[in-house]
């Protein structure tokens, strides 16, 4: 059995770990970072040309299988995916992580997008702490009268704020750690996406009660999905039967 892992996620590194051994698995990564966490098994970087160049690529490579475990915001490569694999008919699973539920104590302020975060964002606050991702600060970039500590893998690259901090690093992190991070740069107002996963600056938020500008999850494409790498792993299983 080959299996085509859309990856870039921790939970598709845990899947391909679990499936090197027991079947063919290629990971494929956007390309979007110089030094990925690389998965078990064969990788390749880059794109496929849109629908018809991944449809191609499912065809020639003679993959059985398909398994997005993209990142949530990943919009574009999972509608490809869905399309694509509905073309061909080649079985694709969805592999997310569970998004991030409010809880007593916060102060969340859910949008639909970054652009509509940066038009609400001076209402909630003026010292920003940024963690949207490198690509997502642009939109940010016109927001002269407040400063931003952004946090990424890798530095941002074209238009940015004026006032801008720039903070390397690959999580996760601690509680503590985001707790002093926030207080050091007396942060008043968090941004990010709902990405699920580690949660450790939204509970340090909530603690210091610093309200978080929260951009929605984009809508999923319409197929069987599961949240967890031992989910995925079972499914594909009855696949191979």
């Amino acid at each position: 059995m080959k299996v085509l892992l859309l990856g870039g996620t921790t939970e598709a590194r845990r899947l391909a770990s679990m499936i090197d051994g027991e079947a063919d698995v290629v990971t494929s990564l956007a390309g979007r970072t110089t030094e990925p966490l690389r998965p078990a098994g064969e990788v390749r970087v880059g794109g496929f040309g849109g629908v018809d160049g991944l449809a191609r690529y499912l065809r020639d490579a003679r993959i059985d299988a398909v398994v997005d475990a993209t990142h949530p915001f990943a919009a574009t490569i999972s509608g490809n995916a869905a399309v694509a694999c509905g073309a061909s008919g080649v079985p694709l699973l969805i592999l997310r992580r569970p998004g991030w539920t409010a809880v007593p104590g916060d102060e969340w302020h859910r949008v639909a997008s970054l652009p509509e975060a940066a038009g609400r964002l001076p209402r909630l606050g003026r010292r920003v702490f940024l963690t949207t991702g490198r690509q997502g600060i642009a939109h940010f970039a016109a927001l002269d009268d407040c400063w931003f500590l952004a946090r990424s893998v890798e530095p941002p690259t074209g238009t940015v704020p004026r006032h801008l901090e720039v903070l390397l690093g690959r999580g996760p992190f601690t509680v503590a750690a985001e707790r002093d991070l926030i207080t050091r740069h007396r942060v008043d107002v968090l941004v990010t996406k709902d990405s699920g996963g580690s949660d450790a600056k939204l509970v340090a938020a909530r603690e210091l009660g610093i309200p978080v500008l929260m951009v929605n999850r984009p809508a999923a494409p319409d197929a069987t999905t599961v949240s967890t790498a031992d989910a995925a792993l079972s499914w594909l299983r009855t696949l191979d039967r």
